[in-house]
């Protein structure tokens, strides 16, 4: 059974950083990612990391997606966080099927 687990999340003022992490507990993914999801919205896409790296528009520019294959891991670099950044942040992994962390909190506010 494959686990995703993540840690990094937490609360943080407007305009600061961030860094979540996630551990997968077997080999590399081909792909590896980032999504949120807040009360009463789908789940959406932060970014990804596949043979390249995809973003959100809302987050290109001040979040950074980055894997280290060696520890089966991807992290997320958050930037110029914003209120609207607040959302329950779940790792992603695909490799012929699909899955998930257990999620983490991020809270933006002031």
């Amino acid at each position: 059974q494959v686990q995703l687990v993540e840690s990094g999340g937490g609360l943080v003022q407007p305009g600061g950083s961030l860094r979540l992490s996630c551990a997968a507990s077997r080999s590399v993914f081909s792909v590896m990612g980032w999504y949120r999801q807040t009360p009463g919205k789908q789940r959406e896409l932060v970014a990804i990391s596949s043979s390249g790296t995809n973003y959100a528009d809302s987050v290109k520019g001040r979040f950074t997606i980055s894997r280290d294959n060696a520890k089966n891991a991807v992290y997320l670099q958050m930037n110029s966080l914003k209120p609207e950044d607040t959302a329950v942040y779940y790792c992603y992994a695909y490799s012929g099927r699909t899955y998930w962390g257990q999620g983490t909190q991020v809270t933006v506010s002031s």
